[in-house]
């Protein structure tokens, strides 16, 4: 454990012993699944010296503690982006304490544009695996040892057993849940036409500009991955109105239904993968 990772542990520590199993990362809008835990202890993010905080609306900038059913969990209620203006290692930091604070699985939402022409804004999506190569690698420089190996395998980057567990539940829920491949950008311009174009003939079905990074960096660290993209729109060229932020939490209040379900019954599930 690096030092700024230990020292963030250190204070949360100070505040509480709750040893979380699965982490939970909340994109754009989505932040009132947090109301579904039975909080034991919340740390907003400016308490924790030097730590990235939250500046996008959306994103409120805590860390809560606490129970799903019986599953302990830790939840990111707001996630910190490169665009604004943290470095990589920054970006991924939450990433870095959750895990050394006991998580196993990692759950990645976002809110993301939909290429796939078989989507539809307030869709829900599952990432089945993603496209890397236009967002700088996290794991650049030196490598601790102590977290993983220097080459991670990315072979199953979104495990397929959490997923398989998704799938099922979308299909007991009558969830309509569609899955594809995601790419993320650095923003926070969105996409231009010609961009999604060229994303299109790459295969790329959803964009955004989070949950790539994060998602190598618990890899690294052995993490189990999973990934739920809510459909807040169309993307450029696509759509034919203008995109705004505004677009995004409005169809992420429409699907909060929807995605509050499938997220806490696929997370009661995954009680069976945890140590």
């Amino acid at each position: 454990m690096n030092a700024k990772v230990e020292e963030m542990v250190s204070i949360i520590r100070s505040k509480t012993d709750f040893v979380p199993k699965v982490a939970l990362t909340l994109g754009s809008g989505l932040g009132n699944f947090a109301d579904e835990i039975d909080v034991v202890c919340e740390v907003p993010y400016a308490e924790l010296p030097d730590f990235p905080v939250s500046t996008v609306e959306g994103h409120d900038g805590r860390f809560i503690m606490g129970y799903l059913d019986q599953v302990p969990i830790i939840c990111m209620k707001g996630r910190v982006h490169l665009y604004e203006g943290y470095t990589r290692y920054k970006t991924v930091l939450p990433i870095r304490v959750m895990r050394a604070l006991g998580a196993q699985i990692l759950f990645l939402t976002n809110a993301a544009g939909g290429i796939n022409e078989r989507f539809y804004p307030g869709a829900l999506a599952m990432i089945t695996d993603h496209i890397s190569i236009f967002a700088p690698n996290p794991l650049i420089g030196p490598n601790d040892d102590d977290e993983g190996v220097r080459f991670p395998d990315m072979t199953n980057a979104y495990d397929s057993d959490l997923r398989s567990i998704i799938r099922e539940v979308a299909a007991r829920e009558n969830i309509d849940l569609q899955e594809g491949i995601y790419l993320q950008l650095t923003g926070p311009s969105f996409e231009t036409p010609a961009e999604i174009r060229m994303l299109k003939s790459l295969g790329v079905d959803l964009v955004g500009m989070s949950t790539v990074i994060e998602n190598i960096v618990a890899n690294h660290m052995g993490m189990r991955v999973c990934a739920l993209s809510l459909v807040s729109n169309m993307a450029a060229g696509i759509s034919k109105s203008p995109l705004s932020h505004q677009e995004v939490q409005e169809a992420a209040a429409k699907a909060s239904v929807r995605f509050t379900t499938l997220v806490r019954e696929s997370i009661r599930a995954f009680a069976d993968h945890l140590s």
